[in-house]
């Protein structure tokens, strides 16, 4: 079974074909570093670039949306704080079919060694390496389990992702407390 099988594809909208106006609604744009913070669910609001247009945007994010990274080749489904951001032709929205949970499917592009040897032998690109809608499409498949087990499996992935990021955060607050207290020992 390919990817194709149990997924559609919706590939994000070019930024370049977007008319900027200075009076016009305002589309905050879906970058790596919100990807990345959706991936450990991160409660940080870090906003990128964004575009004034009255063109229409039809690549717009809405929670619990799965975005492929045709650059980092990453997936994550979209946090809240994320909700509304316009997704460029960086980015392809997947829309899983009913016998696919939409976290085990992250798990799966992220984590599942065929799948990872399948993207890396298949990118495209001499200077700036990217993956393809069409090498996504054609990913094969792993044999997937039923759906409570599906469940079972993204539900610890994404518990594992925020424990990894919220025991980063504290080892990162407890260097800036011992750097503090280095930098007042050695002013005495």
């Amino acid at each position: 079974m390919n990817l194709f099988d149990v997924v559609k594809f919706y590939s994000g909208q070019p930024q370049f074909r977007v008319k900027e106006a200075e009076v016009a609604p305002l589309y905050y744009l879906y970058s790596q570093v919100n990807l990345e913070d959706d991936l450990c669910q991160s409660d940080q609001q870090n906003l990128s670039k964004w575009v004034r247009t009255s063109d229409e945007i039809n690549s717009l994010t809405s929670t619990g949306d799965i975005l492929f990274s045709l650059i980092s080749g990453q997936a994550v489904r979209v946090g809240r704080q994320h909700q509304g951001f316009f997704y460029t032709q960086n980015y392809v929205k997947l829309v899983v079919e009913p016998q696919i949970d939409s976290q085990f499917l992250v798990y799966l592009l992220n984590e599942h060694p065929d799948i990872r040897k399948q993207l890396k032998n298949s990118l495209q690109g001499s200077q700036v390496l990217k993956y393809s809608i069409q090498q996504l499409r054609s990913l094969v498949l792993p044999r997937i389990p039923n759906l409570s087990m599906q469940k079972i499996i993204g539900e610890i992935y994404f518990k594992q992702q925020k424990l990894r990021y919220l025991k980063q955060r504290c080892a990162d607050a407890e260097q800036l407390i011992i750097l503090e207290q280095l930098r007042k020992v050695s002013v005495l």
